[in-house]
């Protein structure tokens, strides 16, 4: 009888230690950070969605998609220049978000673009958003409008147009 307890003395000892090495990540492991837009003038029909994602995981994952009832449809894009011109593309197969890394989606970079705006996005209010991660799944967030502000960080905008072509600048869409 005594050999028959020490042996399950023995195996809950095993248990005990080898669990952790089989249990699984609780809870999503990509946190959103800071999400926000920025207010759109009247008769806008697009706008953008700016945050941090952190992938607290040890793999990497990837944004493939995002959905909200502000807009017909949200695509993940990109900005760059090239040849001195800034051009905007969707990312076709998503953002990859690096293992134990960040990414940072800004004005002038990376971005959540709203299409086809149901209505103007204004300041003080707020929206649900829901991005798709390949392996995080589902990820919903609440989303403040944020007043237009010069790239300064000082004073109204006014009709002036975001970040995605108009007066500001030359700029293509791919």
């Amino acid at each position: 009888m005594r050999y028959l307890s020490k042996s399950f003395a023995v195996l809950a000892v095993l248990i005990a230690t080898a669990s952790p090495a089989f249990t699984q990540e609780t809870g999503p492991s990509i946190a959103v950070e800071q999400p926000y837009a920025r207010a759109t003038p009247a008769g806008a029909q697009t706008g953008a969605v700016y945050m941090t994602l952190d992938n607290k995981s040890h793999a990497a994952d990837r944004l493939v998609g995002a959905s909200s009832d502000v807009a017909d449809k949200l695509q993940i894009h990109e900005m760059a220049v090239v040849n001195g011109v800034m051009q905007m593309r969707e990312l076709a197969g998503g953002l990859p978000v690096p293992a134990d890394g960040s990414v940072t989606l800004k004005p002038g970079s990376y971005h959540v673009m709203l299409i086809g705006l149901r209505k103007p996005l204004k300041a003080g209010e707020t929206f649900p958003l829901t991005l798709t991660f390949e392996k995080a799944g589902n990820i919903s967030v609440t989303v403040p409008v944020q007043a237009m502000t010069k790239p300064d960080g000082g004073g109204d905008m006014g009709n002036m147009h975001d970040d995605h072509g108009g007066p500001m600048g030359h700029m293509e869409m791919k």
